[in-house]
Formats: structure tokens, sequence, C-alpha cells
């Protein structure tokens, strides 16, 4: 007998062994489904906050999220209310199903359910079903397989990005930015709860739709949470007075534009982990479509601010809104514009750097030609012998073109270059008008030539993305760009806007298509641009007037107070025009041994190419300079000799184009061409 039981048992054992193998093979070659779960890109900001997010395919908002992402709390919650013994099972929870099938088999229906947190994800990853006992069979076969190729941690992170939330709505991230506003690291529990709920009926307790169905659901998991001991009972009656939320809130959207571009550059990247700051962006984008408000429906704005220190950009707002109004889907950061006299900071600090011209030399702002190219003041009046300061201050556009003709235009391009941008040419060959604006250059471009000039002459790489950057290499040398800063600081701000320690200087493009602003600090560099994208022209669009007062809001909302400007190194030189060295005290330029001595007489009026409306009248002309007396000439016949007043008249021959000169007693003349009608 004993001999006969000790070989049953022996049988027995063998055959569970056979069935335990048998179990085990057939688990070992479940095939499982992929277990990458494809989630939506997404662009976050210096310190994580989330700046956008994309759907994945047919729409569907599902985000990356793993354990160590989620508030702890709800997944107390979770493993409490859906699979107590998650710790312990191996996929499939043996008693729960005994107790599922006694509780059917007693009440003739089912009272409860004995799927897992494990069978539930096997269900989500083959999007199955979960009434018939064939799909139930593969669920527990793939939970089975899954525990063993899988930690828990890991099946619970497949959970949190699958699980279903309503609409187009998939895991935890996504169901607590559109339900709460919030990343899901710090939930209340009566938000918990509601999550911990919602998965099971999505449809039927969306709270935007069924708010009732909702808030009943999430009571039922507080009741069970605190008969578990999860919560207690002040906690539980705290949170059921908490209301449900009546509306789905939108994602986050910031720095759209930025955001498609870096997308489009690399498609397949999963997580952008930006340089911005989303505080200061959400504060711009709110500047520039504020800005706007009230304005033409044509205008756009563009808005960059960065820490030249570093190179990274803290905010970039490529449009007022990214939308159709005003065009707002072009990215006016990035589109090429004429730059105004934005680049004169350059030129002058190039001819610092090359000792052509100091601050305090003096300038003539006269009347020049450089071969056909005869350039003009913005508002056509001329300041004659000028300091170099003052002329950068007041933006003369005839003192800049002196100096950018001795330095050449090259020189001009290659130092943008080296900065950091890229200009366009129209033509092949660049001429003076360089200097003016005759050019196309972006937003980006004119922020790596201001960031240059506020890092001491270095140039500065725009930096989208966190991590270190590289010392870049040197344009200037750093006595100009402090000269060249220095100059700028002391230009009075708009009305309304604060003192402080900014170097600034504003751009207006020929026919008033673009206006701009360009400042920076001890810290920080702001642009701002301000038209139409068609480049249609804007009539009365200034850069002082428009661009300038954005740009000085921007600073104040940077988050940080204003950061004053370096000291003046140590090779600067700061002396009264008197105290310059003799070549520095007047600009000459290469022509200055043919050009006429400063004491030669010079026709004060009229001015050359003016037009006349005489009536047949007489023709006043007033002299300046010399020595008398004078010979006073019309088209090559003499008029008055032995003149020592320097006011006279006389009648022109009749309409039409006459050259009036005069002679001095040393031989010296000056002559110019009028139009008489």
């Amino acid at each position: 007998m004993k001999a006969r039981a000790l070989l049953l048992l022996a049988l027995a054992l063998w055959g569970l062994g056979a069935a335990r193998d048998g179990l085990d093979a057939w688990i070992d070659a479940t095939r499982l489904p992929p277990l990458r779960v494809e989630t939506g890109t997404e662009l976050r900001d210096r310190d994580g906050t989330l700046l956008r997010a994309y759907t994945v395919a047919d729409g569907i908002w599902r985000l990356d999220a793993g354990v160590a992402d989620v508030d702890q709390r709800f997944l107390e919650m979770l493993v409490a209310y859906e699979d107590s013994r998650f710790a312990t099972h191996h996929g499939v929870d043996w008693w729960a199903v005994a107790r599922a099938a006694g509780q059917a088999a007693w009440h003739g229906r089912v009272v409860s359910g004995g799927s897992t947190l494990t069978m539930q994800v096997a269900r989500l990853l083959e999007d199955g079903t979960t009434g018939r006992w064939a799909g139930k069979l593969r669920q527990a076969r793939l939970a089975l397989a899954l525990e063993r190729r899988l930690s828990k941690d890991q099946i619970l992170a497949l959970y949190l990005r699958l699980a279903p939330y309503g609409g187009n709505l998939e895991g935890l991230r996504a169901a607590s930015l559109a339900w709460f506003g919030k990343e899901p690291r710090r939930l209340t529990p009566a938000q918990s709860a509601l999550l911990v709920a919602l998965p099971q009926s999505p449809e039927t307790r969306r709270p935007d739709r069924h708010p009732r169905a909702a808030e009943q659901a999430r009571a039922r998991v507080l009741a069970r949470m605190q008969a578990e001991g999860v919560i207690d009972r002040e906690t539980r009656t705290a949170a059921l007075t908490e209301p449900v939320p009546l509306a789905r809130r939108d994602f986050p959207a910031l720095a759209p534009h930025l955001a498609d571009r870096l997308r489009a550059a690399d498609p397949l990247r999963a997580r952008f982990d930006l340089a911005l700051d989303a505080q200061v962006q959400d504060s711009l984008e709110q500047l520039a479509a504020g800005v706007l408000r009230g304005r033409s429906d044509h205008l756009s704005i563009a808005i960059m601010a960065m820490d030249h220190r570093t190179g990274a950009v803290l905010a970039s707002v490529g449009s007022a809104g990214y939308d159709d109004a005003r065009q707002g889907f072009n990215d006016m950061t990035a589109a090429l514009r004429s730059p105004g006299s934005t680049l004169k900071p350059l030129i002058y600090g190039l001819a610092f750097d090359r000792g052509l011209a100091h601050p305090e030399t003096l300038i003539d702002d006269r009347p020049v030609a450089f071969g056909p190219y005869a350039p003009q003041n913005f508002d056509g009046h001329y300041r004659g012998e000028i300091r170099v300061a003052e002329a950068l201050r007041q933006s003369l556009n005839i003192p800049a073109v002196l100096l950018l003709s001795e330095l050449g235009p090259e020189r001009l391009l290659a130092a943008m270059r080296a900065s950091g941008a890229g200009p366009v040419l129209p033509g092949r060959h660049p001429g003076l008008a360089v200097g003016l604006g005759g050019l196309g250059v972006t937003l980006e471009d004119m922020m790596h030539l201001y960031a240059m000039l506020g890092h001491g002459g270095r140039a500065v790489d725009l930096r989208y993305e966190r991590g270190a950057t590289a010392e870049g290499r040197r344009v200037l040398s750093a006595e100009a760009a402090w000269q060249v800063g220095h100059v700028l600081a002391q230009l009075v701000p708009p009305p309304g806007a604060p003192q402080g320690p900014v170097a600034w200087k504003t751009g207006t493009s020929f026919g008033h298509r673009d206006a701009w602003a360009m400042g920076y600090d001890g810290r920080h560099v702001v642009g701002v641009w301000i038209g139409r994208p068609d480049g249609t022209p804007v009539p009365g669009a200034f850069g002082g007037d428009l661009a300038a007062p954005v740009m000085f809001r921007a600073f104040q909302r940077l988050g940080t107070p204003p950061a004053p400007l370096p000291p003046p190194p140590p090779g600067a030189l700061i002396v009264p025009t008197a105290e310059l060295p003799a070549p520095l005290q007047r600009f000459r330029g290469r022509e200055a041994l043919f050009a006429p001595a400063p004491d030669a007489p010079r026709l004060a009026f009229p001015p050359e190419g003016a037009v006349l409306d005489l009536a047949g009248g007489d023709l006043v002309v007033k002299l300046r300079d010399g020595v008398p007396p004078f010979t006073l000439m019309a088209d090559g016949r003499v008029i008055e000799t032995g003149l020592r007043r320097r006011e006279t008249a006389f009648r022109p021959g009749g309409p039409g184009f006459s050259s009036v000169a005069v002679v001095d007693a040393r031989g010296r003349a000056a002559r110019v061409e009028v139009e008489i009608r």
C-alpha cells in the first residue's frame, strides 16, 4: 500500500511538473505585440515645463510618462482599486478569477471582474475585447508573458501611456493636462480618484459631457480608498467637495513657430529640451498680441530674447498669433527683411576698431556722392561738422556711409557673417547701400549681431536647446564694442519706457516696410520687428515710434532686473576731441588729399540739385568760407567780380538747368547744379 501511494504521488508530481512545463512553454511561445508605444513629440523649456506637444496618428493625444512622473498617491489609488495584488501576482490573479467565477455562478451575472492591470495592458496593447472568453484567455496568456519580460514599473508605465480617458485622450499625462491643466506629478486626492475612475468607462464618465456620472464614479473610488486605508475620512470628505472639471483645457502651445521648425528638421525625435523660459515665452507672446490689438489687420510682429552670455534663447515669438489672422503662420523671426539703420552700430564699431574714428572724432555731415550713389539723411537735412557719437545716436546716413566707404562693404558683410548672421545680397557685388539696409537679414541674424556687441565683441551662437556653448570668435575688440554700447546707452528711451542700462538702436527700412528695435544690457538681448509679412509698406511706421516701446516692455518681462553694462576695458580711450591724436580729431577719409580745404569757399545756397521756382525773379546766392574777393559765375559766364559780401543776387538766363560757381581770391572754387523754373 505504501509503495502504491508513493507511486501515485510520484505520478501526480510528474503530471504537475509536466503540466507546469507545458504552461511555461505555452507562455514562452507567446508572440508579444510591439511594446514601444508611440507618444507625441514634445518640447520642454529649461526647467522641464511643457512648451508644445503634438498628437500621434489619428489625432490622439498620448504623451510619454513613467512611474517617476506620476503622483505617488495616484499610483497607490490605482493599484488599490484595480489590482490590489499587483505586486505579487505573475500577470493573472487566480484568487480574483476564482472569486469572480464564484460570484457569477451564485448571482447568475458578472458581479466583479478578475482582470489585473497587466491584463488591461495586454488588452490595450492589442486593442482587444473584454467580454469574450477567447479574448480573456488571450489577455491572460499575454499578461503572463509580459510579466516574464517586463518589470512591474515597466508594466505600469505602459498603462500610464495607454489607458483611455475620453475622446482622443490616451494616457495619464494627456488626461491630467486636458482635464486639470497640470502635469500629473502633484494631483489632489479628488483628481487622482477621477483619473482612476475614467478608464473603466471613458465615454460615459467624461466630465465635460457627463459631469454627474464622473462625480459618482469618483465618489465610489474615494469610498473604496477610505475603506482600503489609502486615505482617511477627512481627506475623502474634502475631496468630495472639489468640483469636477466641466471642460477640457487646451494643451500648451508656446513657441509654435520654433517648435514646428525644430520638429521638421528632426521628425523622428520624440523630445526637445530647449533653453527657452516658458514664463518669458508666454509673457512675450501676450505682449505681441496686445501690441497689435486694434491696429491694422495686416501687421505682424516678431520678438526674440536671449542671454548673450550663454547664447540661450529665452523666447522666440514668430507672430502675434498662430492662425490665419495677420498671416500668423509665417515665422517672422526667420523671414528675410531689410534691416534699415540697425547695421550702423557695426559700421561704427569696425571704424573704431580700425582706428578710422573715435566717438569724439568730428565728421562732416554734408552732401556727398560716390559715383551715381548719393545718400541722404532720412530728413533731408545736414548737420555740418558733428561728433561721431552724435552721428550714431541721431542715426545719420551720410556719416555712416562715409565710414563704410573707408571700410568697404565687404568688410561689413564679413563681420556680420563672423558674428553668426547670414546676410543675403540682392546682387552679386555689395555696394555702399548695404550699410543703410540694402540687403536681407532675419531677426535671428540681428540677434547674433547685437549679442556680439553685448558680449564684448565676441560672437555668440544662438542656442535653442539646453547645453553648453563654446566661446565664440572675436569680431570686434572689447574697446570698440564697449564704445558702441556706451554711445547707444545714452539714447533717451521712448516716452513711458523705464530708464535703464540699455544700449539700443532702431531702424526703418526703405518705404517703411520694416520697423526695428534692437537692444542689450549686461545680460540680455531683445529684438523686435514689426511690419507686413508680404513686404507692403506701412505708411508712418518708424522703428523709434512703433518697435522701440515694445522692446523696452519686453525687457521688463524677462523676470530679472536689468543688468548693468560692463565698465570700460583698460584699453578704452576716453578723452574729448581736443585730446585725441591728431589723425582722430577729424575724419578725413581716403579722398582727403583731393577734397577741398576746410576753409575753401562753399555755396550755402542754393544747395546741390535744388529746384527753384523763381517766377522770373532773381536767384539769391549765399557764400560760406573762402577768402574774398569772390568771382560769381553762372553757366560759364562771369556775373560779378570783386565781390566781398557773402550774399548777392542775379537774374538767371531762363528756365532749365543751370550751373552756379564761385571762385575765391586763392583760386579755390565751389559749384552747384540747380534747376530753374
